[in-house]
């Protein structure tokens, strides 16, 4: 055997922790402080993006938007499931991972907890003046008025031969316990609402109504144990939207304050009620939220076929392209139209004005001299009825829009439509008309019965940092010898020791009050 192989064999070996000693390594890792504190900030960093981008399930046109104006950047967000941050994988797995860290958290410090509330107070050491803080005085305070006057400031309390020992500052601990409790609390009712709430967009034009079931939402998100007839039965019209915006100065334009004037039923059969919805003061009927998100115009449209016939009339929804002057797309698509169905891409000024160019533009976001701009006409087959999903902000996908035959369009696109005036299309194809302006409202409708737990959560919270950071862990000692009373303390908190000096000098001259010589 070669030297080597010798020392080989007599090289000890040793065997690696396993599968159970990863699993545990894995769990006290998960479980730490650190790792809690990691999760937390990753929690708030990752609800970032949903504050900045716009998400379907609160601004689906805003979201239209996006993918209008940059397309590519729109998958790659869609990719990554920015537009539904808060129902996304990976803020799941966060979600989820901080649950269990709390949980992991918890267990343990609840049985360390329990043990300190059993624990008496340590004996009193034999130099007290070694202590961060001591006194001495000479009197004839005893081990008994010594122990009361101790309670007295609600310490407590082990008396022994000679000595005294008392600690307080226990609701720090308390309160360190119940924040990583609320914390998991607030975890447990956000997850409670997404299980048995839901929540859904909807648009509304002036004179329609609301029914809230499910056919009626543009987008719904219901949580796993909901169930279409569990939505509440209530109902309501748009009667009336309002808008103000600043008329003049350097912030001219700007919006105010805006309104939507709703009649209301609460419930089959019951009386109807008169409702101002504003932003920030949802409608709440038994649990059910309805918010104002946003609004835009819905100007009201009437196409005539090539046979005379009204293939078309009714409000069509303009997305915003412009916000501070509400300049806003149209797409009108007349399936129903003869010979040959109709398109129309239009462009709503909601204060129209000439621009040298011979162009025009809005100068204001009110509706003071709205017009509407014919940019294209179309006459062919939409594609509506091929069964392939399309939106209703664009009139037809591109492979469709090169099929289409163009009526209006390029130089031949007329001035605007001022309302009550129409076009004739070529051809005899038919004719549209500008009939009147209304308005439309972007609403998120919501029931989340976790929002009140989680609030009392959140409260709860609160209230526990604050006992965690106010209140300090102390402890005070008295040894009595022979008419010689000595004092000693400290803190069990760092960082805390400037604020118990004085707290210390209370606690000698209440103990030094009876039979005091004097204190040094």
């Amino acid at each position: 055997m070669s030297v080597d192989e010798l020392e080989r064999e007599q090289t000890p070996k040793h065997p690696g922790i396993g599968l159970t000693g990863w699993l545990r390594w894995a769990w006290r890792t998960l479980t730490s402080m650190k790792t809690a504190l990691i999760l937390l900030f990753l929690f708030a960093l990752a609800s970032i993006p949903g504050s900045l981008l716009p998400q379907r399930s609160v601004e689906p046109d805003k979201v239209a938007a996006v993918y209008q104006n940059s397309p590519a950047l729109a998958e790659w967000y869609d990719r990554f499931q920015l537009f539904d941050v808060f129902t996304s994988v990976w803020f799941a797995a966060i979600y989820l991972l901080l649950f269990a860290s709390l949980i992991g958290c918890i267990i343990p410090r609840t049985a360390t907890y329990l043990r300190e509330l059993r624990r008496k107070p340590p004996a009193a050491p034999r130099n007290l003046s070694r202590l961060p803080h001591s006194a001495r005085f000479d009197g004839d305070l005893t081990v008994e008025e010594a122990t009361r006057r101790l309670r007295r400031l609600r310490f407590r309390v082990q008396k022994g031969d000679g000595w005294v020992a008392a600690e307080k500052g226990y609701l720090r601990e308390t309160g360190n316990l119940l924040f990583h409790v609320s914390l998991l609390g607030l975890l447990v009712a956000v997850g409670f609402g997404s299980l048995y709430g839901y929540r859904g967009n909807v648009l509304v034009a002036e004179g329609d109504g609301f029914a809230n079931t499910v056919a009626a939402y543009d987008r719904f998100i219901p949580g796993r144990q909901v169930a279409a007839e569990s939505l509440e039965p209530f109902t309501f019209q748009l009667t009336d939207f309002k808008a103000t915006y600043q008329v003049e100065g350097d912030k001219k334009g700007q919006e105010l304050d805006y309104s939507a004037h709703l009649k209301v039923n609460d419930s089959p059969g019951a009386p109807e009620r008169d409702y101002e919805l504003k932003v920030n003061e949802p409608l709440e009927i038994d649990g059910t939220q309805t918010y104002l998100i946003g609004h835009g115009y819905a100007p009201v449209f009437r196409v005539t076929d090539g046979k005379g016939q009204v293939a078309f009339e009714g409000p069509v929804p303009c997305l915003i392209e412009d916000k501070p002057s509400l300049t806003s797309g149209c797409v009108v698509k007349v399936p129903d139209a003869q010979p040959s169905q109709l398109g129309f891409l239009l462009r709503f000024l909601p204060t129209s004005v000439p621009l040298t160019d011979g162009t025009f533009a809005s100068a204001f976001p009110g509706a003071i001299q709205p017009e509407v701009q014919v940019l294209g006409a179309f006459t062919g087959d939409l594609g509506v009825r091929s069964g392939r999903p399309q939106s209703v902000y664009e009139l037809a996908p591109p492979e469709v829009m090169s099929k289409l035959k163009p009526l209006v369009m390029g130089k031949a696109v007329p001035e605007p439509l001022a309302a009550g005036e129409r076009l004739d299309l070529p051809e005899g194809a038919g004719r549209l008309e500008f009939v009147e302006v209304r308005e439309w409202i972007t609403l998120q409708i919501a029931y989340d019965p976790g929002r009140l737990p989680a609030l009392l959560a959140a409260a709860l919270a609160t209230v526990s940092i604050a006992l965690s950071l106010m209140i300090r862990r102390r402890r005070v000692w008295v040894r009595i010898t022979d008419g010689t009373v000595e004092v000693g303390g400290l803190t069990r908190t760092e960082g805390s020791a400037a604020g118990f000096a004085e707290e210390f000098d209370d606690i000698v001259k209440v103990l030094a009050a009876a039979g005091e010589k004097d204190v040094r």
